[in-house]
C-alpha cells in the first residue's frame, strides 16, 4: 500500500436545485451551475446523493468514496465504512422547509443504516431581514402536534434575526428553518431530512412536497434550551476560532490577512477546507517529520480562490496559508481525544 501524502485533494462541487434556492452560488463564488433555481453546494461529498469527485492531481476524477474505501492511508487509516462528513454551501433565498433530523440510532432503524444528522451552520452572508427557526417551544408530542394542526408558527417556533458571522449548531431533534442567507454547512453523511410544514408551496409540476409529520414527532428533541442569537464568542488565536466540537467533528474559522499569515499542523486523520471569504492567497504544504518527509520530501504550493474546497491528508505536514482569505476547516476527532 502506497504511503499517504502531502497532496491536497480539491473537489468539483456537485449542485442540486431546490425550491428555497437562488443564483447565489455563481453570482457570488463564480461556479458554473444548472439552470433554475439552485439551492446547495454539495463541496465535499462521498454521499452516493451527490458525490464531489476530485480535480486535478494525482486522484483526478476519482470519488471520495472509492479513495475512503481504496486508500485508506489518505485519512488515517480510521474505521468507519464511510466518509464521515459532508460539506455543503447552501442559497437559501426563500424558507427551508420547517424541518428536524434524526440521530445515528434513529436513522439506522428507519433509514436503512444511514447516519442521523447532526450538523452546523456558519453563516457567511446574510440579507437584512434574514431570519432562523431554530428550536420549538411545545413540552411534548401531543402539544407540538396540536399546534401545527392548528397553524400555531409563530407561537411554536423560535425565530431569531441572523447576520453574517453569526454560527449554528443544530443537533438531531432541533426542528429549524432558514431564509435569507448564504450558509457553509458542515454535517454528518446524511440525506435524512423529516419536513414538518413546507409553507404551502408547489413545485413546478403542481405537487406540494412530501411532509412526514409521523417521524417529525418521533426524533424532536422537546426539552431542548431555545437560543437568542449566533453570536460567535469563542477567541481567536492565532488566526483561528473554534466554533464547534463535538462526537462527530470540530469547525474552526481561519482568517488569513496579507500580514498575518497562519500555519497550522495537520495532526488529525483528514482536515476538509472551504475557501469561503477573500481575495485570494496560497497555501504551502511542508513535511515536518521524518516519516513525512520520507514519505513526501517535496514542499508544494497552491493558489487558493473563494470557492475552493479541498482535503489535506493524514500526516501531511505543516499548511502556511498566506494572502487575503477566509476558510473554514472540519475535522473528525483523534481516536484518543
Amino acid at each position: 500500500m502506497p504511503p499517504s501524502t502531502n497532496e491536497l485533494l480539491f473537489f468539483s462541487p456537485f449542485f442540486l436545485s431546490k425550491i428555497w434556492g437562488g443564483r447565489k452560488l455563481q453570482t457570488e463564488f463564480g461556479y458554473e451551475i444548472p439552470e433554475g433555481k439552485i439551492g446547495e453546494c454539495w463541496a465535499i461529498s462521498a454521499h452516493p446523493n451527490g458525490p464531489s469527485p476530485v480535480r486535478g492531481g494525482t486522484y483526478d476524477g476519482r470519488g471520495l468514496a472509492g479513495l475512503w474505501a481504496e486508500e485508506p492511508q489518505l485519512f488515517g487509516h480510521i474505521a468507519g465504512d464511510r466518509f464521515p462528513l459532508l460539506i455543503k454551501i447552501l442559497d437559501t433565498n426563500e424558507y427551508l422547509s420547517v424541518q428536524v433530523h434524526p440521530d445515528d440510532a434513529y436513522a439506522a432503524e428507519h433509514e436503512n443504516g444511514s447516519l442521523g444528522k447532526s450538523e452546523c451552520w456558519y453563516i457567511l452572508d446574510a440579507d437584512e431581514d434574514a431570519r432562523i427557526m431554530i428550536g420549538q417551544k411545545a413540552h411534548d408530542r401531543a402539544e407540538f402536534a396540536k399546534m401545527v394542526e392548528a397553524g400555531c408558527w409563530d407561537e411554536l417556533l423560535n425565530e431569531i434575526p441572523i447576520h453574517k458571522g453569526d454560527f449554528f449548531s443544530i443537533t438531531p431533534g432541533t426542528v429549524h428553518a432558514v431564509k435569507g442567507a448564504l450558509i457553509l454547512e458542515v454535517q454528518q453523511s446524511s440525506d435524512v431530512t423529516y419536513r414538518v410544514y413546507d409553507f404551502d408551496r408547489p413545485q413546478a409540476d403542481g405537487s406540494l412536497r412530501e411532509l412526514h409529520m409521523a417521524q417529525a414527532l418521533d426524533v424532536i428533541d422537546y426539552g431542548a434550551p431555545l437560543l437568542a442569537d449566533g453570536v460567535v464568542t469563542a477567541p481567536e488565536q492565532g488566526g483561528v476560532t473554534r466554533l464547534m466540537d463535538c462526537r462527530y467533528f470540530s469547525v474552526d474559522r481561519v482568517r488569513v490577512a496579507p500580514d498575518a499569515p497562519v500555519s497550522l499542523e495537520q495532526s488529525h486523520p483528514f482536515m476538509c477546507f472551504s475557501v469561503v471569504e477573500g481575495e485570494g492567497g496560497s497555501v504551502t504544504v511542508s513535511p515536518t517529520s521524518s516519516a513525512e518527509k520520507r514519505a513526501s520530501p517535496e514542499t508544494r504550493r497552491y493558489e487558493l480562490r473563494k470557492g475552493d474546497h479541498f482535503l489535506a491528508p493524514y500526516a501531511c505536514g505543516r499548511l502556511d496559508y498566506e494572502g487575503d482569505l477566509e476558510l473554514v476547516a472540519s475535522y473528525v476527532p483523534n481516536a484518543n481525544d
